[in-house]
């Protein structure tokens, strides 16, 4: 028996279409015993909205079996939070949803925060710039649940969690060490041990960014398999910092592994 963790845009899917021959693989893997996880960094829609999505691509899943940057984030700032801290959030509605439901006190003024979190946010403005600014002038830590610069869509790319990590950093002079989603311990951590617990050598992570995926799989332990499907280019494999084990065009070759 094996683990695989798949990354979804860009590896799974493209916007709202299926990327062709991936619900056959996945279905002959879990037949076959395996166990397969879904992890993804995008934090603009809830782990219930990708079980209702992949579902929708004729892919059967439970809950638990998909893992965002939103629920990993939660679950990092109920280990380090005290009880009088609280956390200004900046991001989208299934973010708030998450720390909610993970009973993380939120901050209404950011001059109130120990901690700040950033995610992705479609409506990012110089306020919530500033709010997060002046957090941080007070001593406030900062945490981003992803470090992507953009996200694969039809068409193209367009800018993530990455831009806004840009923006604080170009105001504060400072790098934000904590980051929560791929290519974080905390997160592979999470999934080897708490969901597939299983070794990371008996694990494959799956993905088409070299800056998340494949790094995160190298770090772990894991053995990395890049698909040609979303973001990496063959000009970025001439000479990448974070080599994959495995090149495939697309999760449909998986079996093959």
């Amino acid at each position: 028996m094996n683990g695989y963790i798949f990354d979804l845009d860009g590896t799974i899917y493209i916007d709202n279409e299926i990327i062709p021959g991936v619900p056959e693989a996945i279905k002959s893997l879990k037949e076959r015993g395996d166990k397969v996880v879904f992890l993804t960094n995008k934090s603009i829609a809830s782990r219930k909205d990708y079980v209702e999505k992949l579902k929708a691509l004729d892919i059967e899943v439970r809950l638990e079996e998909v893992i965002n940057s939103n629920y990993i984030t939660a679950l990092y700032l109920k280990k380090v939070m005290k009880p009088e801290d609280s956390v200004y959030a900046i991001g989208e509605a299934p973010l708030f949803e998450e720390l909610r439901e993970g009973n993380i006190k939120l901050a209404d003024f950011s001059a109130k925060a120990s901690h700040v979190v950033l995610g992705w946010d479609r409506e990012f403005n110089y306020d919530k710039l500033n709010q997060a600014y002046q957090a941080w002038r007070n001593g406030a830590k900062i945490i981003a649940t992803n470090p992507d610069r953009t996200c694969p869509v039809s068409g193209g790319e367009i800018p993530d969690c990455g831009a806004m990590i840009g923006a604080l950093e170009g105001a504060t002079g400072e790098p934000i060490k904590i980051i929560t989603g791929k290519p974080s311990a905390l997160m592979a951590d999470y999934v080897l041990n708490n969901v597939l617990q299983m070794e990371a050598c008996n694990c494959f992570m799956i993905g088409d960014r070299l800056e998340t995926d494949i790094k995160m799989g190298n770090d772990a332990g894991m053995q990395s398999v890049l698909v040609m499907t979303g973001i990496t280019t063959p000009t970025m494999l001439e000479n990448p910092e974070h080599k994959p084990k495995y090149i495939l065009e697309s999760v449909r070759n998986i079996l093959s592994l």
